[in-house]
């Protein structure tokens, strides 16, 4: 009975999991996958030291399931053979404007920023981030600042054209500023500032599922496309990974950085820290390294992406002028 009361709850884990169950208040919990993959072989370690082989054996298939699922994020993956110039892109959220502006500049400053989209953007923090110096690191933008959370950006070291801004119409409203950069020697790349609703109470579970339903997919036959920001959601839930179905590719998950906390604790609780901000690229473009770092203020950690774009030529897509 022991073996059995301790191998149920991570083998009915495994099976919302792999079903993609992520319904009601299954949708928060679902966001500790990876911790409940590496707890998973302790029901199964009990049930061979107690020679009760077949609780042994559910346990066993339960781990290889959570495993096989989450192992793959902490590992490299292969990349395509992209020849164009390197994108540097940092994604963060501020937390209604509280995030630190000055550590964010001096973040673009030192890894060298190419473009950089911002989520929770208010008057405030666009004024404390041009004090801070970020006009004269990264002069064009497309800009939607609101009091509050709604708001956000996308700055860049070289032109915009095609500027826009999308509006989710489910929960809080967050706002998604678009931009295509023209970066020098390669097509045009749209990227769009991503903030889907979070699934915060039980009554906005249908939101969540809206905003990310309604997020723009990749165009594998077209242009190239970059989402990046606070998608309220892990690579454990299903209709994030359906996005990624479309033609895109988690960059921390390529690089092999896809375990490594954004969010969390917050308030004060002892929340462990879960995956909710990503970078999601064309799969042409080639993931070469990525790092969560820290930004005072916020209860997101930014996420830097380093990538390689493919040629004009490559893609048969005419050179921005």
């Amino acid at each position: 009975m022991l073996c059995w009361l301790t191998v149920a709850p991570t083998a009915l884990w495994a099976a919302v999991r792999l079903v993609g169950l992520d319904r009601g208040p299954l949708v928060q919990a679902l966001a500790f996958t990876p911790y409940i993959a590496g707890f998973s072989v302790l029901p199964l370690a009990l049930a061979l030291a107690l020679r009760r082989w077949w609780p042994a054996a559910v346990a066993a298939l339960t781990a290889l399931a959570l495993l096989g699922v989450v192992a793959p994020r902490a590992l490299d993956a292969r990349q395509p053979e992209a020849a164009g110039p390197t994108v540097r892109l940092l994604t963060a959220n501020l937390l209604a404007g509280s995030g630190d502006a000055g550590t964010l500049v001096e973040l673009v400053r030192r890894h060298g920023v190419d473009v950089l989209t911002v989520q929770e953007f208010t008057p405030e923090a666009q004024t404390a981030l041009d004090q801070a110096g970020l006009d004269r690191l990264l002069p064009h933008r497309q800009l939607n600042p609101a009091i509050g959370t709604p708001g956000s950006g996308v700055y860049s070291r070289w032109p915009l054209s095609d500027v826009g801004l999308r509006h989710n119409l489910n929960g809080w409203g967050f706002t998604q500023a678009y931009a295509t950069v023209a970066v020098p020697g390669a097509p045009p790349v749209r990227v769009e500032s991503a903030h889907p609703s979070a699934p915060y109470a039980l009554d906005q579970v249908g939101n969540w599922r809206a905003d990310l339903t309604a997020q723009p997919p990749a165009t594998p036959d077209g242009g190239l496309q970059i989402l990046a920001g606070d998608f309220n959601a892990t690579l454990d839930h299903g209709p994030l990974r359906a996005l990624l179905r479309t033609g895109y590719v988690d960059a921390a998950d390529a690089a092999g950085e896809g375990l490594t906390g954004t969010w969390g604790p917050y308030d004060g609780d002892l929340i462990p820290p879960v995956t909710i901000d990503h970078v999601l690229v064309d799969h042409r473009i080639a993931v070469r390294s990525v790092r969560v770092l820290a930004l005072p203020g916020s209860d997101h950690r930014p996420v830097l992406a380093t990538v390689t774009l493919p040629r004009p030529r490559d893609l048969a897509l005419p050179v921005p002028t």
